[in-house]
């Protein structure tokens, strides 16, 4: 399945200039536990990095930082991992476990970010596979039994 129709649209965001205070509450507003780190470029958002709410307590407040004055930018792995929409799910489940990364951030041709996947929209997908085969596998077994009486 390509990632541009499974990929979450909706994307929590926030450049690398944010503090991690300032992007710790965008996470509790959007109820996410990640945000993309973005730079404008004109109207596209080009991914720098993700920052999760992992990173705000291992990089930040584990470390004795201030959350307060401290940029995402400065927390951020770089370079960013990316998928283009048009790859298929299987490519990017690859990359995920090449890097052991659970997100990554689907973007167009251009490099603009268009979505994110994750490990759980994956799972998600698969499940919803496995339910779909086992439903054509109970159907074939309820017409054989009719068809043989």
């Amino acid at each position: 399945m390509l990632l541009d129709s499974i990929c979450m649209l909706d994307v929590a965001c926030c450049s690398p200039r944010t503090t991690v205070l300032q992007a710790a509450r965008l996470m509790r507003e959007k109820h996410t536990g990640d945000l993309v780190v973005t730079e404008e470029d004109g109207d596209a958002r080009k991914p720098l990095g993700i920052i999760t709410d992992r990173d705000v307590v291992v990089e930040v407040l584990a470390k004795g930082l201030d959350p307060a004055t401290t940029p995402v930018g400065s927390v951020i792995r770089t370079p960013v991992v990316i998928a283009q929409g048009t790859e298929d799910s299987s490519v990017v489940l690859e990359r995920m476990k090449e890097h052991g990364i659970r997100r990554i951030p689907v973007v167009d041709a251009h490099e603009r970010l268009i979505g994110i996947v994750t490990v759980d929209d994956l799972f998600r997908q698969l499940a919803t596979d496995a339910d779909l085969l086992t439903q054509i596998i109970a159907r074939e077994r309820s017409r054989e039994q009719r068809t043989r009486r």
